[in-house]
């Protein structure tokens, strides 16, 4: 029998700028494995503006680290080579690897061009407030380190819609570029009236140039790095037509196995079931819904109402395109989207997405090893792994759930045959101490189960007819399940 699928998000914001991290991906690899890790997501791979730069400020789609370009070979994470064999190292232990990629903007570039743009309100980008005038901007890319090697397209301002700053005044904006054909793209998320610009030059996806030179380069990028996936950046800014077109493409290329998940950050659900729509239900999405939600949660304490804390997510909606997470790389402290979800409720948090029926988790770098830079946070692998074990070898099976009290939830999953000593009771509490009578099966009579988070030091025997009541205490969680041994659990 097929066993329950994870992901990891191999990094953190403040992971060392060292160019280790892809030896720290193929030290890692084995270990991942054998808690129940079976792919990553690892950051941008391409050349950014600096060496230290995360990825997102993108220079170069086709520099995975090969050329002395930004004042550097390597990126932050390490060296074409060092990434290849990552890579390689994650299949041989049957992990698969999903890419970054980031293809709204594009940042550093090699010179400046003299252009006439449009001013616009930041807050409403559809409301003009100046006539059109000339600026100086950064919009050409001539890649003079890498030259013509993998792609000879060269990026001017015609190639963008939008950019942020006039060299010559000095003067930052929003800047529509003015000319034929030259608008914002339309299906882009509404927000400040259209929400195509985010940052620096913003690539224009109703050129026709551009949508043929980022298909190639994302063939290009399957060909040369053998990745099973991608994660794409940003989409509520990409036309969602292109990011359709793009899918398929990759799909059409790739076996049928290729997997793409997106960011598109908007807790509306309504506006995700849209996207969804829009692109045929091809990719999955994160679940920033259900985020929320887990934040709040923390926030909340014991005045959050549990019984709720899936209502409006995508994984209770859509749960075949939900891609279920606690936190990343954004949510993080300090980070453009900070809402972290507070230490005392994230093992309840990571319960939640790894031990349902329902969602592809995502277990966050930083949650699991922590966090360097200015505040940083200690990992939690001691309080994830049971979490881990657990799902991998206890968590199948139908699923029942008692999310009937505000302060304690709970749900079982009833085990299938072919995994053998599968099934748990899961109860979660974010007040007093608790304990939920649930069904586990008739033919578990008589069985004795333990909390695998070992939070709770009970024993709990089955009763004849199936069921039993399961102990949490205050502001915790527990995980029952029969030992793996007779000796107890590993």
């Amino acid at each position: 029998m097929m066993r329950n699928h994870t992901m990891m998000q191999f990094f953190e914001w403040h992971v060392a700028a060292d160019g280790k991290h892809w030896d720290r991906l193929k030290e890692t690899a084995s270990a991942l494995k054998a808690v129940g890790i079976d792919s990553v997501w690892v950051p941008p791979v391409t050349k950014a503006v600096s060496a230290d730069d995360t990825g997102y400020g993108v220079y170069d789609l086709y520099d995975l680290g090969e050329y002395d370009q930004k004042g550097t070979v390597r990126t932050k994470y390490g060296t074409k080579q060092a990434l290849i064999e990552a890579i390689s190292e994650c299949q041989k232990n049957g992990i698969a690897v999903y890419v970054d990629l980031v293809m709204n903007h594009k940042a550093g570039a090699d010179e400046k061009e003299v252009f006439q743009v449009i001013e616009v309100d930041p807050n409403d980008r559809m409301k003009e407030i100046s006539k059109p005038f000339e600026i100086e901007g950064w919009t050409k890319f001539t890649f003079p380190g890498r030259g013509d090697e993998h792609s000879s397209f060269k990026w001017n301002h015609n190639h963008f819609n939008g950019t942020d700053f006039d060299a010559k005044s000095g003067r930052t904006g929003v800047f529509r570029i003015a000319g034929e054909n030259k608008t914002w793209n339309q299906n882009v998320d509404d927000e400040f009236g259209n929400y195509d610009y985010l940052m620096f030059a913003n690539i224009d996806y109703s050129h026709p140039e551009v949508k043929k030179e980022m298909i190639q380069w994302g063939k290009w990028l399957v060909d040369t790095l053998h990745c099973s996936g991608f994660r794409l950046d940003a989409i509520k800014h990409i036309n969602h037509e292109f990011v359709k077109q793009f899918a398929v493409e990759m799909f059409n290329k790739c076996e049928k196995d290729f997997y793409i998940v997106g960011e598109f950050w908007n807790s509306d659900l309504e506006s995700c079931r849209q996207f969804l729509n829009t692109v045929d239900y091809k990719i999955d999405l994160f679940d920033v819904s259900l985020h929320y939600k887990l934040h709040s949660a923390s926030l909340g304490g014991r005045n959050f109402d549990l019984t709720k804390i899936l209502d409006d997510t995508l994984v209770q909606t859509h749960p075949t395109n939900a891609v279920t997470f606690v936190d990343n790389h954004d949510s993080q402290p300090h980070e453009a989207l900070e809402s972290w979800v507070d230490d005392w409720f994230k093992q309840s948090a990571y319960a939640l997405i790894l031990l349902r029926r329902d969602g592809y988790p995502v277990v966050f770098y930083g949650d699991y090893y922590g966090i360097e830079g200015p505040t940083p946070v200690a990992g939690k692998k001691e309080a994830i792994d049971p979490l881990l074990y657990t799902r991998y070898h206890k968590a199948y099976g139908e699923q029942k759930d008692y999310f009937d009290h505000p302060n304690t939830i709970g749900w079982t999953r009833l085990g299938v045959k072919d995994i053998e000593r599968s099934g748990c009771a899961v109860v979660i509490s974010n007040g007093e101490n608790g304990q939920k009578r649930m069904f586990v099966g008739e033919q578990r009579a008589g069985e004795a189960w333990v909390d695998f988070t070992h939070n709770h030091k009970a024993t709990i025997t089955i009763e004849k007819d199936g069921w039993a009541t399961f102990p949490v205490n205050g502001g915790s969680v527990s995980v029952w399940a029969l030992p793996d041994t007779e000796a107890g659990e590993k």
